[in-house]
């Protein structure tokens, strides 16, 4: 997993290296978890600025799309309690 957050100062190449890698990881982690977003993708436009971060669209989804969303986020937060 890539920690770094393509904040400010970053090249570029740098912010859209971390951005597809993190989108890459979220699509990984949402597919495990029997999820699929239809608009998950990186948004170009924030490529742009130097001084935030790239950002990853998560789009407009359905009713039980979001709703198995919802039940994976429940199920995962269980897993440290107990």
């Amino acid at each position: 997993m890539n920690d770094w957050n393509g904040a400010a100062g970053a090249t570029p190449e740098e912010k859209i290296s971390s951005a597809e890698a993190a989108h890459d990881e979220l699509k990984e982690a949402l597919a495990a978890a029997g999820v699929r977003l239809p608009s998950l993708s990186v948004d170009v436009v924030s490529y742009a600025g130097w001084a935030s971060p790239a950002l990853i669209e998560l789009g407009c989804c359905n009713v039980a799309t979001a709703r198995a969303l919802a039940a994976a986020l429940r199920s995962g937060a269980g897993e440290g309690e107990g």
